[in-house]
């Protein structure tokens, strides 16, 4: 890839297949499924018409604007439109709620709304909260508050295009280095912090997934995740965009995914486990086969074996799932697939061994220091762990992300200067083994320090998880650091609840058992059943653990 702006992927890759479909998105209509759909021609030159009309109507390069359509073409189109035009997009899941969208959206400080009707409206009317954001698109039909349509800014562009006589490919230069987005963490260990991205970060981001998973022009995605059509654009891959709720991808109507592989023959396709598990129990028991994938992607939270071998007897025989570990603030990090999981690693991570989330991505460096809670200014100051022990981890690389603007004060917790570059602290806590595999034992926050010693919940959890009743499991501390009491909350599986009152107490005698079983576990005694855990609402497979706690804490009082 040879572009240095992270648009004109989107320019080369309709170059190579301009009659290729780029986007297609899923639109039942009296029980028929069609799909509205755009090719990579069509789309690289309205992307270019909307970049320049961006411009004439007076957005300049760093310019921050909020952008918030919904998943879709209008979404592909305007995400590449506004790096091709070196505004600064700002990114944020609406899932996360009104109230903390909002104070995100304020937090970054927006100078304008590419936005939908409704989130304009909602706008003007906490116009106090955007002081700032004098320059807004209305994505649909404008009503009271001024500023121009997206319409309006597509003949602005046309115009513009049609005035130029330099190649497409020249119009949109600027500095790798010039940031290109603010995307929200998720906010699972605390308030959602706002991630700086670079144009940078973006093509070796594109680039390390091309190279490493053998992507090539003319697959097929169906993505159960906005963003990742991003990077298939980018690739010359066609994005399928299944009807769902991407907020809430645990509860996707399976029917959905396997109509969207099946009408499309997709031969790829990226979703979070929880999506794959509702697809997976539903293929498993209907006998539904999609021998077309030959390649899933699945990320956001481990990825349960079990998930894994089911997603195995359905894909292609020479099929394969990958399980890429990282975070919004250096992705990809490290890569695991399934057959290497299910043939040696799953054993011992039912064993208390933690999760193996794979090997280093060729372009990135990874150190396992000692866990400190306490800022690291420069490298000098740490201290590497020896192979098999657990510290926390620290990342460097060209797709890691160099600062938080928001909730700034977090740059001095989670990076590490080293010369001229710097390392990213990950915030998880694991070990490296023998193979240079990296162990996921858990985030550093999440970690419960009792007076017998440490505890990590990803190796604890799956001592209870690998129970055949048990969907999955979170433990918590309760209490002051250093004399937290370990607290195990227990989710059964659907098709288990509600636990009768007998089965209840005969689960739990058998899990405390199990916990008595193992060195790890043996100091829990409290146990709490939960009919759903807090997740979060990106993937819908990290457990929102502070909400837990907080839950817990309420329940054990009574106990």
């Amino acid at each position: 890839m040879s572009a240095t702006n992270v648009g004109t992927l989107l320019t080369e890759s309709a170059r190579g297949t301009p009659d290729a479909v780029a986007v297609a998105v899923s639109r039942p209509r009296s029980g028929r499924r069609v799909y509205e759909r755009v090719h990579f021609a069509e789309l690289d030159r309205e992307t270019d018409e909307i970049a320049l009309g961006l411009q004439a109507a007076g957005a300049r390069k760093g310019m921050r604007l909020a952008l918030l359509v919904r998943p879709g073409i209008d979404f592909v189109k305007l995400v590449f439109a506004m790096f091709k035009s070196g505004v600064v997009t700002i990114l944020i899941d609406p899932g996360m709620g009104r109230s903390n969208m909002i104070r995100c959206l304020s937090e970054a400080e927006p100078e304008g709304f590419v936005a939908i009707p409704l989130a304009q409206a909602t706008r003007c009317l906490l116009r106090h909260r955007f002081p700032q954001a004098a320059f807004n698109i209305t994505v649909g039909r404008r009503w009271f508050w001024g500023g121009k349509t997206l319409d309006r800014i597509v003949s602005m562009g046309k115009r513009q295009l049609e005035a130029r006589t330099a190649e497409t490919g020249d119009l949109f230069r600027i500095d790798p280095s010039d940031p290109a987005a603010i995307i929200f963490t998720t906010g699972s260990t605390g308030a959602p912090k706002g991630v700086l991205y670079s144009h940078n970060n973006f093509v070796n981001q594109a680039t390390e997934i091309r190279d490493y998973y053998g992507i090539e022009p003319g697959g097929v995605d169906v993505s159960g995740f906005p963003l990742f059509a991003l990077f298939n654009a980018g690739m010359g891959v066609t994005t399928v965009v299944p009807k769902m709720d991407f907020t809430k991808p645990a509860d996707v109507d399976p029917l959905e995914i396997i109509s969207a592989v099946k009408d499309w023959n997709a031969d790829q396709s990226f979703g979070s486990p929880a999506l794959w598990t509702t697809v997976g129990r539903y293929c498993e028991k209907q006998g539904v086969r999609l021998p077309t994938l030959k390649r899933v992607l699945t990320a956001g939270a481990p990825v349960p074996p079990h998930v894994l071998g089911r997603l195995k007897k359905i894909i292609a025989d020479d099929g394969e799932i990958h399980t890429p570990y990282g975070a919004t603030e250096a992705l990809p990090v490290a890569s695991m697939d399934a057959t290497t999981v299910l043939a040696e690693t799953a054993a011992l991570t039912e064993q208390g061994k933690g999760t193996c989330v794979g090997n280093r991505f060729p372009g990135m460096q990874s150190r396992v220091i000692e866990i400190t809670d306490e800022p690291i200014e420069d490298i000098s100051q740490t201290k590497e762990m020896p192979t098999n022990q657990i510290g926390e981890l620290m990342v460097k690389g060209d797709v890691v992300t160099e600062k938080y603007v928001t909730r700034s004060e977090a740059n001095a917790l989670h990076k590490v200067s080293d010369g001229d570059s710097f390392w990213h602290r990950m915030g998880d806590v694991g070990y490296l083994d023998e193979k240079d595999r990296f162990w996921f034992c858990g985030r550093k926050g999440h970690r419960i320090t009792t007076p017998e010693g440490v505890m990590y919940t990803i190796p604890c959890e799956a001592i209870f998880n690998a129970h055949r009743s048990v969907y999955r499991t979170a433990l918590v501390g309760l209490g002051e650091a250093a004399r937290q009491r370990p607290v195990l909350v227990i989710e059964v599986w659907p098709e288990r609840k509600p636990l009768g009152k007998e089965e209840k107490a005969r689960l739990l005698t058998e899990l405390r058992e199990l916990g008595k079983e193992n060195e790890l576990t043996h100091a829990i005694q409290n146990f709490l059943f939960i009919d759903k855990m807090p997740v979060d609402i990106r993937h819908n497979s990290k457990i929102f653990r502070e909400k837990l706690r907080t839950w817990a804490a309420g329940k054990v009082e009574t106990v």
